[in-house]
């Protein structure tokens, strides 16, 4: 079966074994076929040598977390990333695509995603929605019901609003504008104008779709203009797939810092949890500790590498055995430290960890709350 891998990208694998201790799935399992490795061999074996889509060969694809974190480890450059962007393709065109495509409709339509999570915020007051699943979706533990507007300060920048994060986090957008404004950069928040940058779709094996979506931004927005994104995901996606001149929030302050006001710290010892879209495919994440550590008493390292915590966008609802297990290794590094706060420059990954009992949050929000005083 052909798994539309460009052959001469399958074939620069050689096997060598250097990503498997990167790999959460591996090192959860310590089985081979979920591993890069072992996944690379059964496309070869599926494109190649006619070899049939059984169950376990799906499963190996679909537990692929898409981390990335095999990628820096690969001493050959194999785009491990692109690999599985288009071996998930291929299944998710053989399995149902119209329903996948049906459940994340709402990203694009921002007025109906807004008005959804609204009334599942009023059940959830309601104690309608039970907290298995709750959990199981990975929603906050208290979703807003209304949400304060964005407001226009200046065009030196924009700040990407997105789709799920500015319908349940839109706090996280107002703290990262309070910090631009601090830093003397007029911000418009994108809201409506780009709603939706299609990284879930990416991930869902919708490609077609996401590059949509994308294309759509890039329309939307002045490219002379830069564009800060404040989840980790979303500005993964668009530096790999967007035309506009993308940064993450604190890759650009961490340039800037002589801008922003000093403070009093706060008194807290903060965990930075690096999400592997920034770590891994941004490679910025040495940013976050460079912008937090003027505003908070200590800075301190999980000793786990980077390891991923299982949220990967949607994968904690498709795979929440497989994501529950990798996430219980981030715990233990997590306790190990026995941090004030985690902070994650993620929406998946802080809700993914606050829904284990983890006290999470965003790197700007912690920032804001120093300047605010």
């Amino acid at each position: 079966m052909d798994l539309r891998i460009d052959p001469d990208e399958l074939v620069t694998c050689m096997q060598c074994g250097l990503c498997l201790s990167a790999c959460p799935t591996y090192r959860v399992t310590g089985d081979e076929t979920y591993s890069p490795r072992g996944r690379i061999a059964l496309m070869r074996e599926v494109q190649d040598h006619e070899a049939p889509l059984t169950a376990e060969v799906i499963e190996a694809f679909d537990t692929c977390i898409q981390c990335r974190a095999c990628e820096p480890a690969c001493p050959s450059g194999v785009p491990y990333g692109h690999l599985i962007e288009r071996t998930k393709e291929t299944l998710t065109d053989r399995r149902h695509p119209r329903l996948r495509s049906l459940a994340l409709r709402a990203l694009r339509m921002p007025r109906l995603l807004r008005f959804g999570s609204s009334a599942l915020a009023l059940a959830q007051r309601a104690r309608l929605v039970p907290k298995p699943l709750a959990t199981r979706l990975g929603l906050p533990q208290r979703l807003p019901v209304r949400r304060s507007a964005h407001n226009t300060s200046g065009r030196d920048v924009y700040l990407f609003t997105g789709c799920v994060m500015d319908a349940w986090q839109r706090d996280v957008h107002h703290a990262a504008q309070r910090v631009l404004e601090a830093a003397g950069f007029g911000v418009t928040p994108t809201g409506d104008l780009a709603p939706c940058c299609g990284a879930l779709h990416l991930h869902a094996g919708l490609r077609s779709e996401s590059l949509g979506l994308t294309a759509a931004v890039d329309s939307a927005l002045d490219p002379t203009i830069p564009v800060l994104v404040d989840s980790a995901g979303c500005g993964a996606h668009l530096k790999d797939h967007s035309s506009l001149t993308v940064y993450d929030i604190q890759e650009f302050l961490a340039d800037h810092l002589d801008r922003l006001p000093e403070v009093t710290p706060l008194d807290l010892r903060v965990a930075v949890q690096d999400p592997c879209h920034l770590r891994h495919v941004q490679k910025v994440h040495p940013a976050t500790r460079a912008v937090l550590r003027p505003f908070v008493r200590e800075v301190a390292e999980l000793d786990d590498d980077g390891m991923c915590c299982g949220a990967g966008g949607a994968y904690s609802v498709l795979e929440p055995e497989m994501s529950g297990q990798v996430r219980e290794r981030k715990l233990d590094s997590i306790n190990r430290l026995t941090p004030d706060v985690v902070a994650s420059a993620n929406p998946g990954c802080s809700m993914h960890l606050a829904a284990a009992g983890v006290p999470t949050i965003h790197p700007m929000q912690l920032i804001a709350q120093a300047i605010d005083g």
